[in-house]
């Protein structure tokens, strides 16, 4: 089984061999000039999307920065976890949105925040809170948001030339034939690329469950905050839910997808007191999972993993 780096390298080495190719079909039958038109359009909603993201994310979920004295405990935790990660302290902040979750955000390292919203501190312990933390400041340790916004630019791109080949391209009947079928194969890649980029956003979750570990957390903990998550989120409306529904790959976890993961994760809890220990996890660790066509067609099109298969990466860690 390839290594989560190895996957990572595969992954981006198929993305700029795409991008490579559509630069050499496009400069072939239109000029790379074009090519270049799509690039810099792309880039610069791209930049401006990277620039005004955070103020967005702060809109989106009633983001309130809060000061040392305010949250005492949630400020040590984040400190604790940032200097465990060698980065620089980020701003802290708390949503007033119920759905239980936690998130970073921000253009860099040295404009990180993290938030957690006051489901979140409701529903976990404390170790089970730092644990998420740690989740959150390895993404922000990882540049994850710099990295898949970049990466999305690459099925702009080819949507922008997709849109324009197959409606705008060719001047006579025999130029236009050829234009359309450039156009297809560009939204072809476009979706495959969006498949890719979906993918990348999973691996992204492994790491950063891996960093919360390496940062000091017990497995047992994170195990436990994300079947929580889970359950917490399995409880509210479903019109809450969708709320937030644009927000969900910031999120440690896909509130949309709770109600079916819960079935599968209340098998792990085999003592019922809603919490995965040690020994429930090595449990899950010597065991095969199976996943059904439909979880594995509803994770493809997801930013998170199924939540079974992460568990059961925690449980080798």
């Amino acid at each position: 089984m390839f290594s989560l780096q190895a996957r990572m390298m595969m992954l981006l080495g198929t993305l700029f061999a795409i991008i490579y190719a559509i630069v050499v079909v496009i400069g072939t039958a239109a000029g790379i000039t074009n090519f270049y038109f799509y690039l810099v359009i792309s880039v610069g909603i791209m930049f401006i999307q990277y620039m005004v993201g955070p103020k967005m994310v702060e809109w989106t979920m009633g983001v309130q920065y809060i000061q040392r004295q305010d949250f005492p405990e949630l400020f040590a935790m984040i400190e604790d976890q940032s200097r465990k990660a060698n980065i620089p302290m980020p701003r802290v902040c708390i949503s007033r949105s119920e759905i239980p979750n936690a998130f970073a955000f921000g253009r860099g390292q040295r404009d990180g925040r993290v938030c957690v919203t006051k489901g979140i501190v409701d529903l976990l312990e404390e170790d089970e809170l730092k644990a998420v933390i740690g989740h959150e400041i390895t993404h922000l340790k990882n540049r994850d948001v710099l990295t898949i916004t970049i990466l999305s630019v690459i099925p702009m791109i080819l949507y922008r030339i997709a849109w324009s080949f197959m409606f705008y391209g060719g001047r006579n009947n025999r130029d236009r034939g050829n234009t359309v079928l450039i156009g297809l194969a560009a939204f072809l890649f476009y979706f495959v690329t969006n498949l890719l980029i979906l993918y990348a956003s999973r691996i992204r979750e492994y790491f950063a469950d891996k960093g919360s570990v390496e940062l000091g957390n017990p497995p047992s903990k994170l195990a436990t905050a994300l079947y929580k998550l889970v359950y917490g989120s399995a409880r509210l409306d479903k019109d809450m839910l969708k709320e937030t529904e644009g927000m969900k790959a910031f999120f440690v976890n896909d509130p949309s997808r709770a109600s079916a993961e819960i079935r599968e994760l209340k098998e792990l809890d085999q003592d019922g007191n809603n919490t995965i220990d040690p020994a429930e996890l090595m449990v899950l660790r010597n065991r095969d999972i199976q996943v059904n066509f439909t979880d594995k067609l509803m994770e493809l099109l997801s930013t998170h993993p199924n939540m079974l298969k992460r568990i059961k990466h925690l449980s080798s860690l």
